[in-house]
C-alpha cells in the first residue's frame, strides 16, 4: 500500500439505537462522539439506524408473502385453462 493516501483504519463501536444494540469493530469512519467500551477504554461511536439486531430479515419478523393464495385467486378469478381438446 502507499503511504498517506488511505484514510485511518481503527476501532468503532457502532450503535444500533431502534434496537439498543453496539458492537466494536474496525473502520474508516471516525465520530466525534465517545463511549466507554466494556473493556474501559474509550472508542469513536457511530450511531446507525438499522442493523443485525433490528433489521426484520434478521429478526426474523420479515412478512412472507403469501404466493399460494394469489395462485389460488387468479385461478379462482379467471379459470383454470387447460387442454380440453
Amino acid at each position: 500500500m502507499r503511504h498517506d493516501i488511505h484514510p485511518p483504519y481503527g476501532p468503532v463501536v457502532f450503535r444500533d439505537k431502534a434496537g439498543d444494540f453496539a458492537f466494536l469493530t474496525r473502520s474508516t469512519l471516525t465520530s466525534e462522539k465517545t463511549v466507554v467500551w466494556e473493556d474501559g477504554n474509550t472508542y469513536p461511536v457511530v450511531d446507525v439506524e438499522i442493523s443485525s439486531a433490528s433489521h426484520p430479515f434478521y429478526t426474523g419478523t420479515a412478512r412472507v408473502l403469501d404466493t399460494a393464495g394469489r395462485v389460488e385467486r387468479f385461478e379462482q378469478r379467471y379459470g383454470r385453462r387447460e387442454a380440453a381438446r
